[in-house]
Protein backbone atom coordinates (compact mmCIF):
# COMPACT_ATOMS: atom_id res chain seq x y z
CA UNK A 1 0.00 0.00 0.00
CA UNK A 2 1.09 3.42 -0.95
CA UNK A 3 0.48 6.70 1.23
CA UNK A 4 -1.98 9.01 -0.15
CA UNK A 5 -1.51 12.91 -0.11
CA UNK A 6 -4.39 13.12 2.84
CA UNK A 7 -2.53 9.87 5.05
CA UNK A 8 -4.56 7.40 3.50
CA UNK A 9 -3.61 4.20 1.89
CA UNK A 10 -4.02 3.17 -1.52
CA UNK A 11 -3.69 0.02 -2.96
CA UNK A 12 -0.49 -0.67 -5.60
CA UNK A 13 -0.99 1.03 -9.13
CA UNK A 14 -3.84 2.86 -7.36
CA UNK A 15 -3.86 6.92 -7.46
CA UNK A 16 -6.10 9.73 -6.87
CA UNK A 17 -8.57 11.30 -9.50
CA UNK A 18 -7.11 14.20 -9.43
CA UNK A 19 -3.73 12.59 -10.67
CA UNK A 20 -5.68 10.74 -13.22
CA UNK A 21 -7.30 13.69 -14.30
CA UNK A 22 -3.84 14.94 -15.40
CA UNK A 23 -2.64 12.28 -17.24
CA UNK A 24 -5.61 11.98 -19.53
CA UNK A 25 -4.90 15.76 -20.18
CA UNK A 26 -1.57 15.00 -21.23
CA UNK A 27 -2.48 12.13 -23.10
CA UNK A 28 -5.23 13.69 -24.88
CA UNK A 29 -2.57 17.07 -25.41
CA UNK A 30 -0.35 14.13 -26.91
CA UNK A 31 -3.06 12.78 -29.43
CA UNK A 32 -4.47 16.14 -30.51
CA UNK A 33 -0.77 17.57 -31.30
CA UNK A 34 -0.53 14.04 -33.39
CA UNK A 35 -4.03 14.79 -35.15
CA UNK A 36 -3.12 18.04 -36.07
CA UNK A 37 0.02 17.43 -37.25
CA UNK A 38 -1.00 15.06 -39.45
CA UNK A 39 -3.66 17.50 -40.84
CA UNK A 40 -0.84 19.82 -41.49
CA UNK A 41 1.19 17.59 -43.28
CA UNK A 42 -2.08 16.83 -45.85
CA UNK A 43 -2.77 20.19 -46.19
CA UNK A 44 1.17 20.54 -46.94
CA UNK A 45 0.24 17.93 -49.49
CA UNK A 46 -2.48 19.28 -51.11
CA UNK A 47 -0.84 22.63 -50.88
CA UNK A 48 2.14 21.19 -52.95
CA UNK A 49 -0.23 20.27 -55.54
CA UNK A 50 -2.12 23.12 -55.71
CA UNK A 51 0.05 25.98 -55.37
CA UNK A 52 1.98 23.84 -58.47
CA UNK A 53 5.37 23.34 -56.30
CA UNK A 54 5.57 19.99 -57.75
CA UNK A 55 5.80 21.23 -61.53
CA UNK A 56 9.09 22.69 -60.66
CA UNK A 57 10.66 20.70 -57.86
CA UNK A 58 8.96 17.86 -59.32
CA UNK A 59 6.15 15.22 -57.71
CA UNK A 60 8.48 13.71 -55.30
CA UNK A 61 10.33 17.02 -54.69
CA UNK A 62 13.91 15.70 -56.02
CA UNK A 63 13.39 15.55 -59.52
CA UNK A 64 12.73 19.13 -60.60
CA UNK A 65 12.03 20.14 -64.19
CA UNK A 66 15.56 21.84 -64.34
CA UNK A 67 18.46 20.83 -62.87
CA UNK A 68 19.07 24.37 -62.13
CA UNK A 69 15.99 24.31 -59.73
CA UNK A 70 16.73 22.39 -55.98
CA UNK A 71 15.78 19.50 -54.58
CA UNK A 72 13.56 20.63 -51.80
CA UNK A 73 12.41 16.81 -50.56
CA UNK A 74 13.73 16.31 -46.66
CA UNK A 75 15.13 20.00 -47.01
CA UNK A 76 14.64 21.17 -43.35
CA UNK A 77 11.42 22.90 -42.30
CA UNK A 78 13.39 26.29 -40.95
CA UNK A 79 15.32 26.75 -43.97
CA UNK A 80 12.41 25.90 -46.44
CA UNK A 81 10.34 28.39 -45.01
CA UNK A 82 13.01 30.97 -44.25
CA UNK A 83 13.89 30.48 -48.26
CA UNK A 84 10.23 30.90 -49.02
CA UNK A 85 9.82 33.99 -46.65
CA UNK A 86 12.49 35.55 -48.64
CA UNK A 87 11.77 35.51 -51.93
CA UNK A 88 7.90 36.37 -51.11
CA UNK A 89 9.60 39.40 -49.10
CA UNK A 90 11.77 40.37 -52.01
CA UNK A 91 14.52 39.61 -49.61
CA UNK A 92 16.12 36.69 -51.85
CA UNK A 93 16.29 38.11 -55.04
CA UNK A 94 19.32 35.39 -56.53
CA UNK A 95 19.50 32.72 -58.28
CA UNK A 96 16.19 31.17 -59.84
CA UNK A 97 14.34 32.89 -57.27
CA UNK A 98 12.37 35.02 -59.87
CA UNK A 99 10.61 32.00 -61.24
CA UNK A 100 9.19 31.37 -58.13
CA UNK A 101 8.40 35.32 -57.30
CA UNK A 102 5.49 35.28 -58.60
CA UNK A 103 3.86 31.93 -57.33
CA UNK A 104 4.94 33.31 -53.59
CA UNK A 105 2.35 36.66 -53.84
CA UNK A 106 -0.53 33.90 -53.99
CA UNK A 107 0.92 31.46 -50.72
CA UNK A 108 -0.45 32.99 -47.00
CA UNK A 109 2.49 32.88 -44.68
CA UNK A 110 0.58 29.80 -42.93
CA UNK A 111 0.64 28.31 -46.00
CA UNK A 112 4.54 28.23 -46.34
CA UNK A 113 4.62 26.98 -43.05
CA UNK A 114 2.83 24.16 -43.86
CA UNK A 115 4.40 23.50 -47.50
CA UNK A 116 7.93 23.96 -44.99
CA UNK A 117 6.67 20.97 -42.55
CA UNK A 118 5.42 18.86 -45.83
CA UNK A 119 8.44 18.80 -47.91
CA UNK A 120 10.60 18.39 -44.63
CA UNK A 121 9.00 14.66 -44.39
CA UNK A 122 9.69 13.91 -48.18
CA UNK A 123 12.74 11.17 -48.45
CA UNK A 124 15.49 13.11 -49.68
Amino acid sequence: MTRGKSGGSLPPGASYPKEKAVRAGYIAVIVVGALMASAALADGASLFKERTCWSCHGKDGKHPLIPDYPRIAGQGAAYAERQMLDIKSGARSNGNSAAMKGVMVIVTDEEIKLLAQYVSTLDP
